[in-house]
């Protein structure tokens, strides 16, 4: 008899397409998948391939999903991530039952954090936008306590020291000043490292007091009220692939809402 190879569960589901390795982890930790029927919910979980009936959110692996872009409108209070161990409110709980295909959030906001959110089950558009050589390039409305004055100003144009290197110039504009007590500015930056408007406000002594995301690269908040979502037109999804530098092939795209 032929010999049955069991691997890691979240192994056999990347190589399905279903999502990265790491998303796959979080959609297993989340109780969306189930093998033979029932729920598993260990990493470590063995599976034979072609033998172990595996399904992520009752549909069974292999089937084509259609590809979908969403845009969310994320409120405070919310993680952006797929499973969260201490049991916050998910971003992905915003959009309930009416997206049938696992999306999954294209970078990440803070818990803090409100403003512009992709989410999508397209893991080649997600890859090229977050790719450091694309530098694509995300817009911030900061609050902070107290006034930057212009030499703060020029230090976030011309890149600060952090502990983790020096960031990028970034492209600052004062949008409203009441002295002496807060000030709220626009920030463009192409990196997406982990809390990096915070912490650049931090080292030049401000704290933010709020922050919202409001353009992914060509792509725009706009009037999209907090907490609600919608699809993406098939002209914004054209948009996202070119910033990606890739080429948008003729597959079936889930875009304009119901």
């Amino acid at each position: 008899a032929e010999q049955e190879v069991a691997e890691r569960l979240q192994k056999v589901m990347a190589r399905a397409g279903v999502a990265s390795r790491r998303h796959c982890e979080a959609l297993i930790l989340a109780g969306r998948v189930t093998v033979n029927g029932q729920v598993v919910t260990k990493l470590g979980t063995k599976v034979v391939p072609g033998k172990d009936v595996i399904e992520v959110d009752g549909r069974p692996l292999g089937t084509p999903e259609t590809k979908v872009y969403v845009m969310l409108n994320k409120p405070k209070g919310y993680v952006s991530t797929l499973y969260d161990p201490q049991g916050r409110p998910k971003v992905i709980d915003l959009l309930g039952d009416d997206v049938a295909q696992r999306v999954y959030p294209v970078g990440r906001l803070d818990f803090d954090t409100e403003g512009l959110l992709l989410l999508t089950n397209d893991g080649d558009l997600a890859h090229g936008l977050m790719h450091p050589s694309r530098m694509v390039k995300e817009t911030y409305i900061v609050k902070v306590r107290g006034v930057p004055g212009p030499a703060k100003l020029r230090a976030l144009q011309e890149g600060i020291e952090l502990e983790d290197g020096p960031t990028a110039p970034a492209e600052v504009k004062m949008l409203d000043v009441r002295p002496p007590n807060s000030a709220t500015l626009s920030v463009r930056i192409h990196e997406g490292r982990n809390r990096q408007v915070r912490r650049m406000f931090a080292a030049l002594g401000h704290e933010v007091i709020h922050l919202r995301r409001t353009t992914l690269g060509p792509l725009k908040l706009g009037d999209l009220p907090v907490g609600e979502w919608r699809y993406l037109t098939d002209q914004e999804v054209a948009d996202l692939y070119r910033a990606a530098g890739l080429r948008l092939g003729g597959r079936p795209r889930r875009a304009g809402r119901r």
